[in-house]
């Protein structure tokens, strides 16, 4: 005798306009993350998902708030997961940390999503970079999603460096959040420069460099500075 077939459930009403909500906000963070904010229509976003541009009229107000959606979604992700390895670090290190360790716990940790996350990250990265340039509306993005984990590094770097004066610090991670932020926006140029030996979307590489190459930097600063006083 054959097994019976379970009927299959049938998605609520609330499942079915999650499942709505997420390919919206994943056709939308595609095409916003190639067009940025206003290369792109809530038509656009639309024809892609295939139903009707009012049904994003619906949902969200207006395109910003869309755009604002698209990546507040992720940001929450990334600035949770390193906000628990710097304090796993911090605890780890009984609050002596490294400069090296710290920006391990920082840099590492975003990049691994990048790794294996995806294309939906990848289109997340080329998004962020584009924010963190637009200095009109995307500073207060960048300040209200990631304030609080960057202040959380800093900290950690005023432990690893407790001598150096503090305009220091936030320079260094004023260099370390540019690189970070031109490696996710894979523009392709080192691609080129290279020949093809380095890849823009090797994020495994930038990991196994970025870290070690920016505190020897932060090293070195501190270093003159002790000299010259």
């Amino acid at each position: 005798m054959s097994e019976q077939v379970k009927p299959r459930r049938r998605s609520t009403k609330a499942e079915q306009r999650a499942e709505m909500m997420e390919q919206i906000l994943d056709e939308a963070e595609y095409l916003f993350s190639k067009h940025g904010l206003y290369g792109v229509t809530l038509k656009d976003v639309a024809k892609r998902v295939g139903v009707h541009h009012t049904l994003l009229n619906y949902y969200f107000e207006d395109k910003k708030k869309l755009f604002d959606a698209v990546f507040a979604r992720r940001a929450e992700v990334t600035s949770t997961r390193r906000m628990k390895a710097l304090d796993e670090y911090d605890a780890a290190t009984g609050g002596k940390p490294t400069v090296e360790g710290a920006l391990h716990a920082f840099l590492d940790t975003d990049l691994d999503l990048y790794i294996k996350g995806g294309d939906g990250w990848k289109n997340y990265a080329a998004l962020g970079a584009q924010v963190a340039n637009t200095p009109e509306w995307g500073a207060e993005l960048m300040d209200q999603h990631f304030d609080p984990v960057v202040l959380r590094l800093i900290g950690l770097l005023k432990k690893a460096l407790p001598d150096s004066p503090e305009e220091d610090i936030f320079w260094g991670y004023h260099f370390v959040t540019g690189a970070l932020l031109l490696t996710l926006a894979r523009t392709g140029r080192i691609d080129k420069l290279s020949g093809g030996l380095c890849k823009s979307d090797d994020f495994a590489a930038v990991k196994a460099r970025m870290a070690s190459f920016m505190a020897a930097g932060f090293l070195e600063v501190c270093r003159q500075r002790r000299q010259e006083s």
